[in-house]
C-alpha cells in the first residue's frame, strides 16, 4: 500500500475496509505486519462493533489533520507543535482502532517537516502580531495618558456639577479603554484616581461649607418667621408695621440658602406678613368709614353750636351748648387733620358763652359792686383834695407845687372815668 504524505490522507476512503469482526465478536485491524485484535463490543452487532472502532481511528486522524492545519496557518508555536507530534506518535502506536494505521503513522511523521517548512511563516506572523500588539499598546497608552491629563486639568475646577459629570464620563472611558501592562496601568491609574479624589475632596469640602452656611441662613430666617408669626394678630398697627419692615430688611440681609428651602421659608414669612397687613388694611378701611361718619356727626354738631351765636338768652344758650357738648365728646375717632379745625370752631363757641357767663357773674356780684363804688368815691375825694392843694399852692405863689397837685388830680380823673365805665358794665 502506497502511503500518502498528506496528514489528512488517512481519512481518504473507508477506514472500515481495514477491519473485520470474528465470529466471537473480536474486532481486528489490518496492518502491513498482519491482523491485530483491537477489542470487542459485547452485546452489539458486528457492524456496530466495527463502527465503534472506526470512530476511534477517525477521531485520532482528525487530530492529526487539525494539528497540520494549525501549523500551516501559523497559529501554533513550533515547540508546542513538536510536543504535540510526540504525543500523537504515541497515541497512534497505541491506538486500538480500525483504519489505515500505517498511513496515519506516516502522516504524523511528516508533520515535523511541515513544522520546519512553516517556521519562518510562524515567526513572521509572530513578529506581525507583536508589532500589532505594540501598536495597540501605544494606542491604549495614548488614550489613557489623555484621560489622565484631562482628569489632572479638572482637579482644581470649581464647576462642580459639569466637572463631576465629566470625570464620571472619563471613568467610563477608562474602563472601556484597552488594558496595558500591569505597571503602566497601575501608575496611570494612580494619577487618574488621585485627580478624581482631589476634586471630589474639594467638592465635598465646598458643599459641606455651603451646608454649614445654609444652616446659619435657615436659622436666621426661621427666627424671622417665628417673630412674624407672633405678630400676625397684633392690633398695634403702626409699631407692628414698622417691625415687619425691619424684619424684611433682616430677611434681605440674612443671605441665601438652597433655592427650594429659601422658597418655602419665604412663602411662610410672606404669608404671615400678608395676613397682618390684610387685617391692618381692613381695620384702616373700617376706621376710615367710621371717621368719615364721625366727621359728618361733628360737622352737624358744630353747625348747631355756631347757630347759638350771637347769644340772646344766656341761660338757653348754656343749656343747649351743654347738650351739644355731651354729643360732641361722645362722638368717636375723627381724622386728626380735619378735627383740629372743628375743635377750634367748637372752642370758640364755648369761649364766647363762657365770657358772657363770667361777665354776668361779675355784674351780679354785690361785693364787686360795692368795691367799684368805694373806688369811685375814693377817686372823687382824692381829686377834690388835689384841686384844693393846687389852689392853696398858687395862692402862696408856689407854682411848682400847684402843678404837681393838678397833675395828680388829672391822673385820678382818668382813673375815675375807667372806674365809672366798669361800674356801668356791672
Amino acid at each position: 500500500m502506497e502511503l500518502s504524505t498528506s496528514p489528512a490522507s488517512a481519512l481518504i476512503g473507508d477506514p472500515a475496509q481495514f477491519g473485520r469482526v470474528a465470529e466471537d465478536g473480536t474486532v481486528f485491524v489490518l496492518t502491513p505486519e498482519g491482523e491485530r485484535a483491537v477489542g470487542s463490543y459485547p452485546g452489539k452487532s458486528p457492524e456496530e462493533a466495527l463502527s465503534y472502532f472506526v470512530r476511534k481511528f477517525e477521531a485520532l486522524a482528525s487530530e492529526v489533520a487539525l494539528l497540520a492545519a494549525r501549523i500551516k496557518s501559523g497559529a501554533m508555536v513550533p515547540d508546542d507543535a513538536i510536543l504535540a507530534v510526540a504525543k500523537l506518535r504515541e497515541q497512534v502506536s497505541q491506538l486500538n482502532g480500525v483504519g489505515d494505521l500505517a498511513t496515519l503513522a506516516q502522516s504524523v511523521e511528516q508533520i515535523p517537516n511541515l513544522i520546519e517548512g512553516h517556521k519562518a511563516a510562524f515567526e513572521a506572523k509572530q513578529a506581525e502580531e507583536k508589532l500589532a500588539k505594540e501598536s495597540k499598546r501605544l494606542a491604549a497608552l495614548e488614550i489613557k495618558k489623555k484621560l489622565v491629563a484631562e482628569a489632572e486639568s479638572l482637579a482644581l475646577s470649581e464647576s462642580w456639577k459639569s466637572t463631576s459629570e465629566r470625570l464620571k464620563a472619563l471613568l467610563d472611558e477608562w474602563k472601556a479603554a484597552p488594558r496595558l501592562d500591569k505597571k503602566s496601568d497601575t501608575d496611570l491609574w494612580k494619577r487618574f484616581s488621585s485627580s478624581r479624589n482631589k476634586f471630589d475632596k474639594r467638592r465635598r469640602t465646598h458643599f459641606a461649607a455651603l451646608e454649614a452656611a445654609t444652616a446659619i441662613v435657615v436659622a436666621r430666617k426661621q427666627a424671622i418667621i417665628d417673630e412674624a408669626l407672633s405678630l400676625v394678630n397684633s392690633k398695634e398697627w403702626l409699631p407692628t408695621a414698622n417691625r415687619f419692615k425691619a424684619l424684611m430688611a433682616d430677611w434681605k440681609n440674612s443671605g441665601h440658602g438652597k433655592r427650594n428651602i429659601d422658597t418655602k421659608m419665604w412663602e411662610q414669612f410672606k404669608s404671615a406678613q400678608d395676613q397682618f397687613f390684610l387685617a391692618k388694611n381692613s381695620d384702616l378701611e373700617k376706621r376710615q368709614r367710621t371717621m368719615s361718619e364721625n366727621l359728618q356727626k361733628r360737622e352737624e354738631v358744630i353747625a348747631l353750636a355756631e347757630a347759638l351765636l350771637p347769644v340772646t338768652d344766656l341761660k338757653v344758650a348754656r343749656k343747649n351748648f351743654g347738650e351739644l357738648s355731651d354729643k360732641w365728646f361722645k362722638i368717636g375717632m375723627t381724622e386728626r387733620s380735619k378735627r383740629a379745625a372743628l375743635d377750634l370752631r367748637f372752642e370758640k363757641v364755648e369761649s364766647e358763652i363762657a365770657d358772657l357767663q363770667a361777665s354776668h357773674e361779675r355784674r351780679s356780684d354785690p361785693t364787686a359792686i360795692a368795691h367799684a363804688n368805694n373806688l369811685i368815691t375814693g377817686l372823687q375825694e382824692a381829686i377834690e383834695n388835689y384841686e384844693k392843694q393846687a389852689v392853696k399852692a398858687e395862692a402862696a405863689g408856689n407854682a411848682a407845687k400847684a402843678m404837681v397837685a393838678r397833675e395828680a388830680a388829672a391822673a385820678r380823673r382818668s382813673w375815675l372815668a375807667e372806674a365809672q365805665k366798669g361800674a356801668m358794665d356791672l
